[in-house]
C-alpha cells in the first residue's frame, strides 16, 4: 500500500477562531483581561488567540472554556465564513 503524506495547514482556521472569540467577547462585553481570568490563563494568551497576525492553536478543553465563559455553543467558534 502507497502512502502519502499530506500536509495539512489549518493557519486560516485559527486565525479565524480568533476572530470569532473577539466578536463573541466584545459582544459579551468583555475585556481580555476579563475572559482571561474567567478562564484561568494570562491576558497575552488570549492576546495572541485573538491576534490576526499570530497563528496560536487551541485545544477543544479551552476553546470549551471560552464558550461557556461566553455563554454560546462552541460551534459558533468554529463558523468559518472567510
Amino acid at each position: 500500500m502507497d502512502t502519502m503524506n499530506y500536509n495539512f495547514d489549518h493557519s486560516d482556521k485559527y486565525i479565524e477562531i480568533g476572530y470569532n472569540i473577539a466578536y463573541y467577547r466584545k459582544h459579551a462585553k468583555l475585556t481580555q483581561e476579563q475572559l482571561a481570568e474567567m478562564l484561568g490563563i494570562s491576558r497575552s494568551h488570549i492576546s495572541a488567540i485573538e491576534a490576526p497576525n499570530i497563528v496560536r492553536k487551541v485545544s477543544m478543553d479551552l476553546l470549551f472554556n471560552i464558550a461557556a465563559a461566553l455563554d454560546i455553543e462552541v460551534y459558533k467558534l468554529l463558523i468559518f465564513t472567510r
